[in-house]
């Protein structure tokens, strides 16, 4: 990543949460600043996977899919295909 691609914040922490963060930090082997931009890089990840699936379910034709299910086409399982 180059020097252009990236902008600081100032960024101010509970004392507790700081010293927390240092702390994972030291045990991960990198620095404050590169765990707490991970962190916010995976807390952005999953807020846009949970879009996403909204998103999906809103578009969702669930009388299709109870149609879907209850046909009576196909195969039977077959026994490798159970649990237990």
């Amino acid at each position: 990543m180059t020097k252009d691609s990236q902008s600081t914040y100032p960024l101010r922490l509970p004392r507790s949460v700081k010293a927390e963060v240092e702390r994972r930090a030291k045990a991960d082997g990198v620095s404050v600043n590169q765990f707490v931009a991970t962190a916010v890089a995976e807390k952005l990840a999953a807020m846009n996977t949970a879009a996403f699936f909204a998103e999906r379910r809103e578009r969702a034709d669930l009388a299709a899919f109870d149609r879907l299910m209850r046909r009576k086409r196909g195969e039977a399982p077959r026994p490798e295909d159970t649990i237990g």
